[in-house]
């Protein structure tokens, strides 16, 4: 088995090699003025090989779709997408508009297709290839644990993320909740705060994916006069514009992440997981 790393995913592509003891072949890429994507394997890739490559920006998905041509002469070829972009475009809210994450899951020509903390499992039913949707949850709940907070709980910021709350929280031993949340635009968002028990507690604000900031930075001005800490985790560190800024400003203590982008706060790899799933397969 052979380990492609994409532009997007180098640094975890070698963490995975190195945990599966898999050969990582050498890629490079490049753009040319016009902003067009070059890729080229610079090895000869064996018979069964897996590319890892997250699709954070659209450059990122054309990429993937040349890594795969490019292994054409494999007899089998797994795919893995730690992040998909688009993903949260799954729905059709008003007529005429694409489903987005159908669209390049149905353009992904590939024998296995693995991805992590997906926003939504529906969107495995629309690749061309069997697809699983892997949890690096638990290992962002290890890693809490190790920062040994006096008095935790954690807080999902809506409903939807409730899940991912409870995992790390049952990792951590201690109660969970997700507050209501009305999103207003894409950066703006009204939070009400359930009836929490949060004096004097270090509080863990934990999501799937944190793009803008912009909920977790109103969660935590509504806790920072109460809380003893404040500390944010999620899986997918999208992080976009000033979202770093905007939630050490609203007074968090740390922020945490895992690999699937690779950011400043990726303190969790997801290597261990990937590695052993694709050596089951």
């Amino acid at each position: 088995m052979d380990i492609i790393g994409g532009s997007s995913s180098q640094l975890l592509a070698s963490r995975i090699a190195n945990e599966s003891g898999a050969r990582l072949i050498l890629t490079e890429f490049k753009e040319f003025p016009d902003g067009e994507q070059y890729t080229r394997i610079l090895e000869k890739p064996d018979t069964d090989v897996v590319i890892i490559q997250s699709v954070v920006k659209d450059p990122d998905f054309i990429t993937l779709l040349q890594l795969i041509d490019a292994c054409e002469d494999a007899d089998k070829i797994t795919v893995v997408i730690p992040y998909m972009g688009y993903a949260r475009q799954d729905k059709r809210f008003k007529d005429g508009e694409a489903i987005t994450s159908r669209a390049l899951a149905r353009a992904i020509n590939a024998d296995q297709v693995i991805l992590v903390n997906i926003h939504n499992e529906e969107i495995l039913k629309y690749f061309n290839a069997p697809a699983k949707n892997l949890d690096a949850t638990g290992m962002v709940g290890e890693y809490l644990k190790e920062l040994k907070l006096a008095k935790p709980i954690v807080i999902a910021p809506d409903g939807g993320a409730i899940g991912i709350a409870r995992n790390a929280a049952e990792i951590l031993g201690t109660e969970y909740d997700h507050l209501e949340k009305k999103r207003l635009s894409g950066e703006r968002v009204t939070i009400t705060p359930k009836k929490l028990d949060i004096e004097e507690k270090d509080i863990i604000l934990i999501d799937d994916i944190i793009s803008t900031g912009g909920t977790i930075a109103e969660a935590i001005s509504i806790f920072k006069s109460e809380a003893s800490s404040i500390h944010v985790a999620c899986v997918h560190p999208a992080l976009t514009g000033n979202a770093v800024l905007r939630l050490f400003h609203a007074g968090v203590a740390s922020i945490t992440s895992t690999d699937t982008i690779e950011k400043g706060t990726s303190k969790v790899s997801i290597a261990p997981l990937v590695a052993d799933e694709i050596q089951k397969i």
